[in-house]
């Protein structure tokens, strides 16, 4: 089975519980048709988030969960997840249900078409109408005016969590906490391309934000002097040939 999956969806979670169920049932609508499994990471959560996900994976077979003995931040739960996947193409998704699966087949249609540049890796959601309070819009926009101007990664809405990717390109990029927001500046530092496309937002599904604008700001300049340095120190050969 996993040698014929075309495609794998990655959810990072922690204290979803009243959110996973629809979550899931919505990707299951979106990819009817499709050969795919759905991984399902629990950062070790104090709710039910666990629980509830167990119980699921009877009623849904392609299901997988897989839980953090320790807290470890979304970054970690999404590698955790890409890295335990089993199909080629990975799809990802943030677990408070603001973003839609239906825009995973678009997404997956646009990496893998016929006539994409060889060397497109990621195409990467830009939410067009977010439905969030001004005040984390303010902070969003803050923090990735102040990103591209340092990075030159083209990326105007790092936040967003619908993507899709090719697993090989992603594990072979450096991993650090909170590279989930700098992914479209790694990729392209390893010589790889990526697409945008714009995707549906919605309100926050049950439970409250993970995050705050302060604490993402302070991550956020320790963060980018960390990413500017990996890129500086970045050397490219041009490809390898096996002779």
């Amino acid at each position: 089975m996993a040698n014929s999956l075309e495609f794998s969806v990655v959810v990072p979670v922690h204290n979803e519980a009243g959110n996973v169920e629809m979550l899931i049932e919505e990707i299951v609508r979106a990819l009817d048709g499709r050969a795919f499994e759905m991984v399902f990471v629990d950062d070790a959560s104090t709710d039910d988030t666990r629980a509830v996900l167990s119980e699921l994976k009877s009623r849904f077979p392609m299901l997988r969960v897989l839980g953090h003995r320790r807290n470890a931040g979304q970054s970690r739960a999404i590698r955790s997840g890409i890295l335990a996947a089993r199909a080629p193409v990975i799809g990802t998704l943030d677990g408070d249900g603001q973003n839609d699966p239906a825009d995973l087949p678009d997404l997956y249609r646009a990496l893998t078409r016929a006539d994409a540049p060889a060397d497109l890796k990621m195409v990467m959601g830009r939410r067009a109408s977010r439905k969030d309070t001004p005040w984390k819009r303010f902070g969003s926009r803050f923090a990735n005016n102040i990103r591209q101007r340092l990075l030159k990664d083209d990326c105007d809405d790092s936040g967003c969590g619908t993507k899709a990717l090719y697993r090989d390109a992603y594990i072979s990029l450096p991993y650090f906490d909170h590279m989930h927001r700098y992914v479209p500046a790694l990729m392209r530092a390893e010589g790889y391309n990526v697409e945008y496309r714009d995707v549906n937002h919605r309100p926050r599904g049950s439970g409250t934000s993970n995050y705050t604008n302060f604490g993402r700001l302070n991550d956020a300049l320790s963060d980018l002097r960390g990413v500017m340095w990996l890129i500086r120190r970045r050397r490219q050969p041009g490809g390898a040939d096996e002779i």
